[in-house]
């Protein structure tokens, strides 16, 4: 049985989807402070397979020990935590006690339960400014934001977890920028409020939600002036966590995977391929650069290939047509009542 923490959100439901088709079967736990139960309705939709569903935090360290108990967990892929790089400027104390305690909290009973296969959901945000591209994992570290420095810690937090016990297998998955949806338009990144993100913001002007798009800095040394990034469909990623798991059932150890597809776009690239993936045009306007941002990041994805038989596998123009075809058949999102899906879920159990 897999455990899948923050498994309703964006990837965390693409995950569970590629669980279910391989045949695993998994159980969710998650507060739904930033996700929507409606995407595991969907999950099963497509699928014909059900999970399991907990309503609960991490922070609730009895209740993660009820969820060991209950469903006799043998793995599992944690996802769970606050991310939006803005708000953990102005909320440090709220990103380090979430992300943090709650990740101790669950390895307290992961130990307490013999369970020791772990897949982390770590980012690129890892790597600060890089020093040079494309990034590998042994790039040089330094996170410029909260939400960053707690990847950071986590991950050496981890690496200390298996320095103390080597019965330990943990992969610690660097995502690039996550984009995409689903084929089937059911399922996708429906994030609350203004989105944080590029990809979202982009299909919300193209649905007439925003009246353009906002792209800060255009004096980049950069094909065009605009910040480029290393942009990966989100059904990529989630094959990337299945190869992952697969990997660690096998052996112990603890290896770190930049998963991204070893190309940089940069945000009008991004911009000229949606509009050609939608037919809609998505008017812009160039703002100032932000504070912290950075011209490039890409990453090399050999090692993931090489270790864990994975590469990236959809275009540039996959994931601006996927990405469409969920805001089309969705422009609300996740539309209805929460409490209505969240209740369908638990009534399953």
């Amino acid at each position: 049985m897999i455990l899948v923490t923050g498994g309703a959100g964006y990837i965390g439901s693409h995950i569970c989807l590629e669980l279910l088709e391989r045949n695993h079967e998994v159980v969710v736990i998650d507060n739904l402070y930033n996700s929507h139960p409606e995407s595991l309705l969907r999950v099963q939709e497509l699928t014909g397979k059900t999970l399991t569903f907990v309503e609960g935090d991490l922070l609730d360290q009895d209740l993660i020990r009820k969820v060991f108990e209950d469903y006799g967990i043998t793995a599992v892929i944690h996802l769970a935590g606050l991310k939006a790089v803005g708000e953990s400027v102005s909320m440090p104390l709220t990103y380090y006690h979430n992300n943090i305690t709650g990740t101790l909290m669950l390895c307290e009973v992961m130990k307490e339960f013999g369970v020791k296969q772990l897949i982390f959901s770590s980012s690129a945000t890892v790597y600060g400014t890089p020093d040079s591209l494309p990034l590998t994992e042994s790039a040089s570290v330094g996170a410029a934001n909260p939400y960053g420095r707690t990847k950071l810690m986590l991950e050496e937090i981890l690496q200390d977890v298996y320095v103390s016990d080597e019965a330990w297998s943990i992969s610690v998955l660097r995502y690039f920028n996550p984009i995409g949806s689903h084929s089937s338009g059911r399922i996708g990144e429906d994030p609350a409020g203004i989105p944080n993100n590029l990809m979202p913001y982009i299909t919300k002007v193209a649905v007439g939600h925003f009246p353009d798009l906002k792209v800060f800095g255009d004096d980049y040394p950069t094909v065009d002036g605009t910040g480029v990034r290393d942009y990966i469909h989100v059904v990529d990623l989630a094959r990337g966590h299945v190869h992952a798991l697969e990997k660690t059932a096998g052996e112990t150890g603890i290896e770190t995977y930049n998963l991204g597809t070893g190309e940089g776009y940069s945000v009008l690239q991004l911009v000229q391929a949606f509009e050609k993936a939608s037919g809609r045009k998505v008017p812009y306007e160039i703002q100032d650069r932000r504070p912290g941002d950075i011209a490039e990041c890409f990453a090399d994805p050999a090692k993931a290939h090489l270790k864990l038989g994975w590469q990236a596998e959809k275009t540039i123009d996959d994931m601006c047509v996927d990405s469409w075809n969920w805001r089309k058949q969705n422009p609300e999102g996740y539309t209805g009542e929460k409490n209505a899906s969240k209740q369908e879920l638990i009534g399953q159990r």
